[in-house]
């Protein structure tokens, strides 16, 4: 693939319990994901939209790392047709999402996928990484997400290009292209607002 993608890693909900429409977009997403012989790297459970991306990029013959804590094998159901790693933190594992991932994709999630987002996106904020993010956004699901950093910037305690840290997208086909365009904000630096 060009601009050097190679692994994607998908934060996304756990919960069985999702909308029918989610769950079919994460499974479509893992399919693209296989087609364009990208690596899904994931949380490494089967359950909600994880399982269901993984099951989907697995299934089409695609690459899959999942990464889960001890604590979460039984709970989230580790996927064992995928490779996986199980790690002994939540800390743990997100180190390795960053370390193993050329780009980030934000499916509908809740509160564990909310924590993810927000370290990543906090990275990038302190200039740690360029790398791209794109947030599936169905029927405005992350808009009182994008309003709430607006909030922010509005206050003037976030600097103003810190908006163009990702892309949005509403089309599961429209994710791998925002990835291969790479990050909105290029490589300008973030830090320069606050020097």
């Amino acid at each position: 693939m060009t601009h050097g993608l190679r692994s994607v890693c998908v934060f996304c909900g756990s919960s069985d319990a999702a909308d029918p429409a989610y769950l079919a977009a994460a499974t479509a997403l893992g399919q693209a994901l296989a087609s364009a012989t990208l690596r899904l790297v994931y949380g490494g459970g089967g359950v909600g939209l994880m399982g269901a991306v993984a099951r989907g990029a697995h299934d089409a013959g695609g690459q899959v790392l999942g990464i889960i804590p001890d604590f979460l094998v039984g709970k989230e159901r580790a996927l064992e047709t995928v490779e996986h790693v199980v790690v002994t933190s939540m800390h743990k594992r997100k180190q390795m999402f960053f370390e193993e991932s050329d780009g980030f994709v934000i499916l509908p999630g809740g509160i564990g996928t909310l924590e993810e987002v927000i370290e990543l996106l906090s990275w990038r904020r302190l200039d740690l990484h360029t790398l791209p993010v794109v947030f599936y956004n169905p029927d405005g699901f992350w808009q009182p997400l994008f309003e709430l950093f607006q909030h922010t910037v509005d206050a003037r305690l976030t600097p103003p290009d810190f908006m163009d840290a990702w892309t949005v997208v509403d089309r599961v086909d429209a994710i791998i292209p925002a990835l291969l365009a790479g990050p909105k904000a290029g490589v300008s630096p973030m830090l320069t607002s606050v020097t």
